[in-house]
């Protein structure tokens, strides 16, 4: 996290001599906040950037502010945790003493909200603009809302700490952290996204819930909490009705309490009687343990727990008691990844508090327990909780009642499930388990077993099967109460792909000015030629493979995305300007080849505080930033400072020009570096000191040999190269291009014409 400063005066300046009492300063101006939703100028991930305007206080950094410090670090004590530009703990404490201005000073007080708030944010950084006391300050950003909650929340603070007014962090920090919980994946989501991101395995979140996207177009996988593409809606199904899942386990020889469906109190008492007292009495499709009654032996309370389950599903079930402890057990891809044993809640009475004083003080006080998702325990809420006010009405209390000194009263006998048990499942109990899953159809499921010892098989124990739940909270197995986290995230992910697949479709992205729609649609048209249906987005509007479905100008982040979310493209070819790149960022984070043509346009883009080429080339090297490390760079040698973008490449580089003797490809070509180049009338693949002719330039059709045209075409042609298109097919493609778009007809021809199928034909027979 680090600012710069251009204006004066400078920090840690001793001549200037202030009243004791400064008169209030005049608020920050926040003059424009803009999301940037993909890899920009200023990190590979989102980021909110603002644009700030300080005002009077441009002429008072943090030194000349009587107690501003002091103030400040009163209210954000962990601000000595930020090491800032100085590099270690404490290095943002020493800025605010020498002295600092107060847009980065803005950046990591909104940086230590999201932190106090539950959601590390380690990136910021903070510069000055052309317009005295103008600053962008900017800060990591997973989502846009929470981000624009701190950035207001933060302004407030930094403003009351300046001059010396109250401020409640506590409320601040908790309108973030309601956005946070708004707002953010599900922690079984999201754990299921970390794995993939691990893999390198891109992510899109498709809706404002959990539906998220793992890979691109046709690659892409879809998941919904701990539900995937793959989860049959018939197994969801089947596994919402407990009694057909129950006849169908037990139709395969699985263990399951025998069991019927009631519709009054009566017949649950009749049931109870002809399957032998003790028993079970449940909702037949409800979920997280509502509604089930355990261990029921009188016909009081067999009727009882029917009232209070009827209220949580369509049927009632009426089942033979398992004795035992309840387990989790969680099946991913047919086998178990997972799993966690429950614990009875109980208190002890001291004859003077009640029974909910008592739960209070010493169950709900334990940590792990809260109401908010990511806790491991939930409170205990007995006004809420139908089952645990029975079980305490057989036992003669209720929630008021003052339990003798000694007395054991039971609480809850379900819904505490989150001790690790993973390590001691029997491999048969591990084999049923997961035929069970295969039964009614599921992927991914969570099998609730009753037994007494997990690491028996559960026949000699009378242990059973008594649930199967898709979709299954993951939570449990990620911070279990006891015992060590398991990792199930990266076992969902690696059951929806193979060991050596990322989910990535080939992206080529193209970014600059001369000639980049006409690159960006000879590359798609050679990709297609090869035999992948491609997604084109570029100024000339958006293609569906050869079809044009938009004629406006797509060159921007809006239609890059939605061809990246379309299930039936195998490669996108997408044109990013410079102006895309400074409004939104990329549409992708990774990319297998990034082509950059030129430095040109800055007189369009004042806007973005640009007014000098030079200025380009950190807005420009973008594109070159996202190439994956098996990819490949295309860059103009004609400009020295885009050939030297090579050397920001985590993969290789391609340069191309019409001149062999440009110094930047004699260089490049000196270090074995490969390059596209004319030379005796041929275009030629350069490798090294080796050339191998591509096509003849008396060849292309008329009009392409102009410069203007050629150096686009060298630069299709290097991308083809990085793809592994073979020459032939290059050559063909260079043939059959039509190099302006058909004003009479949408669709450029969807069949390659006749030369182009002998010539496919040939090398089939070769």
């Amino acid at each position: 996290m680090a600012s710069t400063h251009n204006s004066h005066p400078q920090p840690g300046s001793p001549a200037i001599t202030y009243p004791k009492h400064m008169s209030p300063k005049d608020d920050i101006q926040l003059l424009r906040t803009k999301y940037l939703r993909g890899p920009n100028i200023w990190t590979y991930r989102p980021a909110l950037e603002v644009w700030l305007d300080l005002g009077e206080l441009e002429e008072f950094p943090s030194n000349l502010l009587p107690g501003f410090t002091d103030r400040l670090v009163a209210l954000l004590p962990a601000l000595v945790e930020h090491h800032c530009g100085v590099g270690e703990r404490g290095g943002f404490l020493q800025r605010l003493v020498e002295g600092t201005w107060a847009g980065h000073i803005l950046e990591h007080v909104v940086i230590e909200l999201l932190n106090l708030a539950g959601m590390p944010t380690g990136f910021g950084q903070t510069r000055s603009t052309s317009q005295r006391g103008v600053y962008r300050m900017v800060f990591r950003a997973r989502d846009e809302q929470v981000a624009r909650t701190a950035l207001a929340q933060g302004h407030r603070l930094l403003m009351a700490a300046i001059n010396d007014q109250p401020f409640d962090v506590k409320t601040a920090v908790a309108a973030v952290r309601t956005e946070v919980d708004d707002c953010y994946l599900g922690p079984s989501t999201a754990c299921i996204v970390a794995a993939a991101t691990d893999r390198g395995i891109p992510h899109i979140r498709l809706n404002n819930g959990n539906l998220v996207q793992l890979g691109h177009g046709a690659r892409q996988r879809r998941i919904w909490t701990a539900e995937t593409e793959f989860t049959s809606a018939i197994a969801e199904g089947i596994a919402h009705d407990k009694d057909l899942t129950k006849t169908l386990l037990q139709s395969c020889g699985v263990p399951i309490p025998e069991g019927a469906v009631v519709d009054s109190p009566q017949a649950a008492w009749d049931a109870a009687q002809d399957i032998g007292l003790p028993v079970v009495v449940k909702p037949s499709d409800g979920n997280h343990g509502r509604g089930v009654a355990l261990d029921l032996s009188t016909q009081a309370d067999v009727e009882a727990a029917y009232l209070v389950a009827e209220q949580h599903g369509s049927e009632v079930l009426v089942e033979r008691f398992v004795r035992g402890n309840e387990h989790r057990l969680l099946v991913v891809g047919g086998r178990v990844v997972a799993a966690a044993r429950g614990s009875v809640a109980w208190v002890t009475g001291n004859g003077q508090s009640t029974v909910a004083e008592l739960v209070d003080a010493h169950i709900n006080t334990d940590p792990r327990r809260g109401t908010h998702e990511d806790a491991p325990l939930g409170l205990i809420e007995i006004d809420k909780d139908e089952a645990v006010r029975l079980d305490l009405q057989r036992q003669g209390l209720t929630s008021s009642s003052v339990p003798a000194a000694g007395r054991q009263v039971l609480i809850q006998r379900n819904g505490n499930v989150a001790i690790d048990c993973t390590d001691l499942v029997h491999p048969e109990v591990d084999h049923i388990v997961s035929l069970a899953a295969r039964i009614v159809g599921l992927d991914i499921a969570g099998i609730d077993v009753v037994a007494e010892d997990i690491s028996k098989p559960l026949g000699p124990q009378g242990g059973a099967i008594v649930e199967v739940n898709a979709g299954p909270g993951l939570l449990m197995h990620l911070k279990p109460a006891e015992g060590s986290p398991r990792p199930v995230g990266r076992a969902i992910v690696d059951h929806l792909f193979e060991e050596d697949e990322t989910g990535r479709i080939p992206i080529v992205g193209v970014a600059g000015t001369q000639g980049t729609h006409t690159i960006a649609r000879l590359v798609a048209w050679l990709l297609h030629l090869s035999g992948m249906r491609v997604g084109l987005a570029c100024r000339d509007g958006l293609f569906l493979d050869t079809r044009r479905v938009e004629t406006t100008d797509c060159a921007h982040w809006e239609p890059a995305h939605r061809l990246l979310i379309n299930r039936a493209m195998e490669a996108a070819v997408i044109e990013n300007g410079a102006a895309s790149i400074l409004r939104d960022g990329l549409a992708y984070d990774r990319c297998v080849v990034g082509i950059v043509t030129d430095l040109g346009g800055a007189d369009t883009l004042a806007e973005f505080d640009i007014t000098e080429d030079d200025q380009l080339v950190k807005v420009l090297r973008t594109q070159v930033d996202v190439v994956l490390s098996e990819g490949v760079a295309v860059l103009n040698a004609v400009d020295p400072r885009v050939a030297a973008m090579a050397e920001l490449c985590d993969g290789s580089a391609i340069l191309y020009g019409i001149d062999p003797q440009l110094s930047a490809t004699i260089a490049h070509r000196a270090i074995e570096g490969r390059a596209v180049v004319i030379h005796k009338g041929y275009i030629m693949l350069a490798t090294g000191s080796a050339e191998v002719p591509l096509v003849n330039l008396d060849l292309l059709t008329a009009g392409w040999t102009r410069p203007a045209q050629l150096e686009p075409i060298l630069a299709s042609i290097a991308a083809a190269w990085a793809m592994d298109i073979s020459p032939d097919l290059i050559v063909a493609g260079l043939k059959t291009f039509e190099l302006d778009l058909p004003t009479a007809r949408p669709t450029r021809p969807a069949v390659p014409p006749a030369a182009l199928r002998t010539e496919q034909e040939d090398r089939k027979t070769d």
